[in-house]
């Protein structure tokens, strides 16, 4: 039987992937044989990601591009067809969270800025990568979202609000898509050890009590979150669609 765990000859755009979640999926991703895609802002963080890749034996491409702005969320699509002339999967990383506190104290500018990048630019990048997969008979799309989008917060309440939508996001275009045989499915980290979460996890005072009602008493790694996207991309998933994977340590059953 053939491992069905395998993605080669598949060709994966990922998001943020410069570090954090977004770098480990792409390490693992072309480990397991997947021709990848590095974006992120930053060209010289990402080709930093690709070059190990390489080094390594497997295949990157760097795409540089601000998910925030659509004209270059345009440029990456186009880049990774022009280049290996198909999308097999999507992988939707990158996110911003500009604003820590209560709701009632979001101005319009920061809420309009984490609805932009965490979720207009999933329906662009989807609404531009996913006819192609469909042309060559299906693909993956993996949004990464959170546990935010399933627990209240008092100070995250934006964040976890755009995370919800992009549940909502792959559970609709899993509808419109799966007669394409192309799935979209989510992943739900808890707390995980990245550059983004840090001042989560670098604060003890919140650190310490979390530590304390999770069932595991840690919080995650990059990898064990970049382990189920690839895992969503290959065929050992492929009767998954519309769902939300949580990976948290427990918490939200605690």
């Amino acid at each position: 039987m053939k491992n069905p765990f395998d993605l080669a000859g598949q060709v994966a755009i990922i998001t943020g992937s410069s570090r954090g979640i977004g770098r480990s999926a792409a390490e693992i991703m072309a480990s397991l044989g997947a021709r990848v895609v590095i974006s992120s802002r930053k060209a010289d963080a990402c080709e930093e990601v690709a070059a190990a890749i390489r080094q390594s034996g497997g295949e990157a491409i760097v795409i540089p591009c601000n998910i925030s702005r659509k004209e270059e969320v345009q440029g990456l699509v186009k880049g990774t067809l022009k280049q290996w002339g198909r999308i097999d999967t999507l992988v939707c990383n990158a996110a911003v969270n500009p604003y820590y506190g209560p709701l009632a104290g979001l101005s319009d500018e920061a809420f309009d800025k984490i609805m932009g990048s965490n979720v207009k630019s999933n329906i662009w990048l989807c609404n531009l990568a996913i006819p192609s997969m469909a042309e060559h008979g299906g693909g993956s799309v993996v949004i990464v979202s959170s546990i935010g989008g399933i627990r209240g917060t008092g100070i995250l309440g934006a964040y976890g609000i755009s995370k919800a939508a992009d549940f909502a996001l792959a559970r609709n275009l899993a509808v419109e898509w799966g007669p394409k045989n192309v799935r979209i499915n989510c992943v739900a980290p808890g707390l995980v050890k990245t550059d983004f979460a840090r001042a989560l996890w670098e604060d003890s005072a919140n650190l310490q009590p979390r530590l304390e009602t999770t069932p595991l008493r840690r919080i995650g790694e990059p990898d064990e979150i970049g382990g189920i996207v690839a895992f969503l991309a290959s065929k050992a998933a492929s009767f998954m669609t519309g769902s939300v994977i949580v990976a948290d340590g427990g918490v939200t059953i605690a």
